[in-house]
Formats: C-alpha cells, structure tokens, sequence
C-alpha cells in the first residue's frame, strides 16, 4: 500500500475556516488537555467547570478575570499591529517594562492632582514602550534586520535595566524585596464604580476601539494592511513601508508601555523586578488567535486571563499542578500553528492498495 500526500497552495480560504479557526483551536487545545487531567485522576468535565463557569459566575473571579484583561489585551494589540503589516513583534514584554519603568518615575517624582498626574504617567509610559519597539522597527525598516531577534533581544536588557533601577536609584523599598517606593495615591488608577475594577480597563477597550478604528476605517490602517498581504505590491503602488514598519512598531510599542504602568498604577503600586506574570509573551497567542481584528484581540485576552485566574482556582480544588495552564497555552499555540498551514494549504492524501490478492492469484495462474 502506498500512500501519497500532495500540498496545493489554496486560492482562497473557506469562510468556515477563515472565522472558525479560533473556535477549533481553543476547542482542539481544551479536549487535548482533557487528556492529562484524565491522567491526573480528574474529571475533565467537572474540572473545566471549575475553571470557566464558576469563576465566570463568582465575583471575585470576574473581577479578577477584567483586571488580569488590561495588560493581556494591550501587549495583545502590541503584537497584533505589527503582525497586519507582516512583522512579528515577540518583545512587547520589554517595552512593557520600559513603559512601566518611565510611567512609574512619572508618578513618584511629578506632584500633580490625579486627573493630571494619570494622563501623563500614562503618557510617558507610552511614549517610552513606543520607542522602545521604535528601535527594531527603524532597524527593520532601514538595514532589513530581523526584528524578531531585535525585540527578544531588547526584552532582556529592558528587563535588566529595571531590576538595576528598583535595586539602585529608583529603590524605595524596605526590608530583602527590592521595588520602588509606593505610588502616591494621586498615581494610582481609581476603581472604576460598579464593575470594582481599576481604571486601567477603560484603558484597554480604549486601545481596542482605536486599533479598530485605525486599521478599518483610516488610509493608515489599509496601508498597513496591504503591506503585510504583499509588500512588493505596496512598494510598487507608491507606499512607503518604511512609514508603516515605523507607524507599527512604534503605536504597538506604545500599547506595551501603557500595559506596564497600568499593572503597577492599578495592581502593583510599586515597580518591582519582574513583576510581569509574562504578559508579554502571552500577547503572542493572544494576537494570532484575534489576528482577524482588534475585538477578537480582546476576547483572545479575556480567554486568556480566564485561564490564569481559572486556572489557579482549579490548582486549588483539586491540587493539578500550576503548569497545567502553561501545556493549555501551549497547546494553543500548536493547534495555530496547525491551523495556518491548513489555511494556507489544502491536503490531497491518496492512498493506493494495489492489486487485490485475488487478481495477484489470477495472473499468477
């Protein structure tokens, strides 16, 4: 029996692939983890409705679910601007970090009264993450250098540079734990009423609807996005990727930084190192799951932090080990990757069995 397997470029991608390839990844990567919680003695039916609906139905997890969103969506759409226009930007961990650097100085050493102070901590912040990412995306758009290595290689020393800052001339700390001194109350994100959760939120579904509006309804936006579908094209019709690759690079940048201030102002209080849980890295999935548009970056967000608050509640109920929300989350990213390829290529398996024993014995005879 031979079996052949053909790959054809496909000419255009089935609308039912097109906008149900999130539903079968995440469905994919949840019946596959079903597995090892099977392997660990539970029941994968009552141990997923731990994780999502009663964590979906307790308060408390609903708000903690909205506040670990904030810096999941706004280093989502980090990722997911520069991946309209065809680049990857794997550092928005470290431009979280430079925005959480410049915004939290901002707040310790500017006296301002809070409708001021905010705004512009929140502002430094962005400008900071922005130029942070400016640096790959001008190296890219310049000399053609790879920006995946820029930005992962930039995350480090961002990382670095701010465990020196809070052990050294931004200390204010006390006792072993290094981390700055605390925000004054005039920096800190006020509770947003009736939701219970800190004003950081707003500033996420704010950055969602301008990464809306931007990439649908402006000339930038289509820019990008041609760019990204054919840059040759777009060279050729008179674009200027050496504008978008900056444009890009330097508004998702500026989405990281406000991440970082708004995990210190609303959560932390204080800079400490390595006070991010990875939200950086985390953006990666996020943005190739909402990679359709900026409310899918959203709800790819809020998926995500289900699964980290979920994830702890059910660590708690029946002792599964913490890294069960990493194989989730790497499993998620597997069943992408499968998923692009799929749309990219259709699969032709042709299985020949040749010749029946029968006719083998006829013309033996």
């Amino acid at each position: 029996m031979n079996v052949s397997v053909d790959l054809s470029a496909r000419d255009e991608v089935p609308t039912w692939l097109a906008y149900g390839t999130p539903v079968f990844t995440v469905v994919g990567a949840l019946a596959l983890s079903a597995v090892a919680l099977v392997a660990l003695s539970v029941d994968p039916v009552a141990a997923y409705n731990t994780m999502f609906l009663e964590t979906l139905t307790d308060p408390f997890g609903l708000r903690q679910t909205a506040t670990r969103t904030v810096p999941l969506v706004l280093t989502g759409l980090a990722v997911y601007l520069p991946l309209r226009a065809g680049l990857w930007n794997v550092g928005a961990e470290g431009q979280l970090y430079a925005g959480a650097v410049v915004g939290t100085w901002i707040g310790l050493n500017v006296s301002l009264p809070t409708v001021a102070l905010i705004p512009l901590a929140l502002l430094g912040a962005g400008i900071a993450g922005g130029l942070w990412a400016g640096i790959p995306g001008f190296l890219r758009a310049k000399w053609d250098v790879n920006e995946i290595i820029t930005t992962l290689l930039l995350t480090f020393v961002a990382i670095q540079f701010a465990s020196y800052l809070v052990r050294g001339p931004m200390q204010g700390g006390s006792g072993n734990f290094p981390g700055s001194a605390l925000l004054p109350d005039a920096a800190q994100f006020p509770a947003i009423p009736v939701l219970d959760v800190h004003a950081g939120f707003l500033v996420g579904l704010l950055a969602v609807a301008t990464t809306a509006i931007i990439v649908g309804r402006t000339r930038v936006g289509f820019d990008v996005t041609f760019v990204g579908s054919n840059p040759l094209a777009a060279a050729q019709a008179g674009m200027s990727t050496f504008r978008v690759y900056l444009f890009v690079f330097f508004v998702g940048g500026a989405f990281a930084g406000l991440a970082g201030f708004s995990e210190i102002a609303g959560v932390q209080e204080r800079l400490r190192p390595e006070f991010s849980s990875g939200y950086g890295f985390t953006a990666i999935p996020i943005a190739l799951l909402g990679r359709n548009g900026a409310v899918r970056v959203l709800l790819a967000a809020a998926f995500f932090a289900l699964l980290f608050v979920g994830g702890s509640k059910l660590e708690v109920s029946y002792g599964v080990p913490a890294a069960l929300v990493d194989v989730i989350q790497a499993l998620v990213i597997l069943f992408l990757i499968t998923a692009e390829f799929i749309k990219r290529y259709s699969v032709d398996v042709e299985i020949d069995r040749g010749p029946s024993p029968a006719a083998e014995a006829g013309e033996a005879r």
